[in-house]
């Protein structure tokens, strides 16, 4: 399910942008949709693994390989608000 999947969801998606230090920054994009049960948070970044019907299961996946291979690193939490928090890290210019 998304954050689009109803009604019920608030559809609106924050985006943060913060440094980690002088090397690295850290992007946050979090939603107040369903969230991602606790139990698949490592799962969703496989290849083919999808929690819906319609969906493809390669788009974090294609996610976690973008960022890793810019040295980052790729995450998903809960959002204390409710739904789900994606997180990554990539270096800055110049590192």
């Amino acid at each position: 399910q998304s954050v689009c999947s109803g009604d019920q969801y608030d559809r609106r998606v924050t985006v943060d942008v913060r440094p980690i230090d002088h090397r690295q920054v850290q992007v946050s994009v979090a939603d107040r949709g369903p969230g991602v049960p606790q139990q698949r948070l490592e799962e969703i970044f496989e290849s083919l693994e999808s929690g819906t019907s319609s969906g493809m299961g390669m788009g974090l996946s294609i996610c976690r390989d973008i960022v890793d291979a810019h040295g980052g690193r790729i995450w998903c939490e809960p959002n204390p608000g409710g739904g789900a928090v994606f997180r990554f890290t990539l270096q800055t210019a110049g590192s």
